[in-house]
């Protein structure tokens, strides 16, 4: 593995906006998520210097778009990246939101080109294609997207989609619009991120995989006379010593039963995403082997779609393991975990000091109450770094 990114990281953490909680696969342990909830994880995110949060998309979860919305004038510098649906919104339409967002956010949106893999969901949204024609309208819905978001006057009439006198009155904050992100492992996914996106996104498998898959887009957006740049989608299990995280893990899924996991595995079954395939073969539905690499865990897979991997360790194993995917190429991390609001502060107080990042994180001088410190021992005295023995 050679070293393709040694730079400044990008990491963004994650809105349980389809459910939260202390254990997975299970209502034990569960919290409501409502706006006053969100609002604690995105300025807690905002406060410990996250680039941004990934909010998901799909009838599992509250709507990406209204929930930026409703969160962007409750934050200063936190980057919201909303999901864009080819097939599901029109590409005119889609631009009008984008330019919206984006100036109301002051340009702190980024856009994640999600073109769905499971046929029942997206029948219940209207949307019958197979898995071929669903990327064939993601390139002509991009086409039209990012021409519009340009300043472009877009006429289009292709096999999908019929644009006459497309244009936008209201441009985005962000030269050409924001960034694209895009995750997919089949050859068409492949395709269009080589043609058309800023960043590829990868979930969490292997680094030996990940950097075969690195590789692979990469030379396909060399052939196209592109750049593209990296990130991945993975939780993390922190805490201060690798034995008290692996046991977190473990207890994560302790209110797991076969059951469960058997009927989370039949739907992921009935997708057509490549993506989850390769997910679910890191485990194959099994629990007693889910350490598929050091440090990574595929536990969360078991029942939940998408990212399934989870880095477990001490602050110190985990900044390693994310610096095994940095030499990959990867220079941008989606983290998450449970319960969200928790594993944010776990996470940002914990790993980000080790990682150089993109964002540093602003200390303001005015404050107070500045710390770290703890608190102040017998009214009268702020503790040391390290207590007495």
């Amino acid at each position: 593995m050679t070293d393709q990114n040694t730079g400044a990281l990008k990491v963004l953490w994650f809105l349980p906006t389809h459910g939260d909680g202390r254990y997975l696969g299970t209502s034990h342990g569960g919290r409501p998520v409502d706006l006053a909830y969100l609002r604690q994880i995105a300025q807690s995110a905002d406060q410990l210097g996250y680039y941004g949060v990934l909010l998901p998309t799909g009838r599992s979860c509250e709507d990406s778009w209204v929930v930026a919305s409703a969160l962007a004038p409750l934050t200063e510098r936190l980057r919201f990246l909303v999901a864009v649906r080819p097939g599901l919104q029109s590409p005119s339409v889609a631009a009008r939101m984008t330019a919206t967002l984006d100036r109301l956010s002051n340009g702190r949106l980024l856009i994640n080109v999600v073109t769905g893999g499971d046929p029942v969901e997206n029948a219940g949204d209207g949307i019958f294609l197979d898995h071929g024609e669903r990327y064939e309208v993601t390139r002509e819905f991009l086409d039209v997207y990012q021409r519009l978001l340009k300043g472009e006057t877009v006429n289009h009439s292709g096999k999908h989609l019929r644009i006459e006198d497309g244009r936008l009155l209201f441009e985005p904050v962000q030269s050409g619009g924001p960034p694209l992100y895009f995750g997919g492992s089949s050859e068409p996914a492949i395709e269009v991120a080589a043609n058309t996106v800023d960043k590829y996104l990868t979930w969490g498998e292997p680094p030996a995989q990940v950097a075969e898959k690195i590789a692979t887009v990469r030379a396909a957006a060399a052939k196209a006379g592109r750049d593209v740049t990296f990130g991945i989608r993975l939780h993390a299990i922190v805490r201060e010593t690798d034995a008290e995280a692996w046991a977190a893990a473990d207890k994560l899924i302790s209110h797991l039963d076969d059951e469960t996991i058997a009927s989370a595995q039949k739907v992921f079954a009935r997708m057509d995403s490549v993506g989850q395939a390769r997910m679910s073969k890191l485990h194959g539905g099994r629990r007693d082997k889910l350490e598929i690499s050091p440090n990574l865990w595929a536990g969360v897979g078991l029942v939940r779609g998408g990212a399934g991997t989870a880095l477990v360790g001490s602050p110190e194993t985990v900044a390693e393991r994310m610096r095994e995917y940095q030499a990959a190429g990867v220079d941008t991390f989606i983290m998450s975990g449970y319960p969200h609001l928790e594993e944010a502060w776990r996470f940002g107080e914990m790993v980000l000091p080790l990682l150089p990042l993109d964002q540093p994180v602003e200390r303001h001088a005015q404050a107070a109450n500045t710390g770290p410190f703890g608190e102040t021992i017998g009214n009268d005295v702020r503790p040391s770094a390290a207590s007495a023995s």
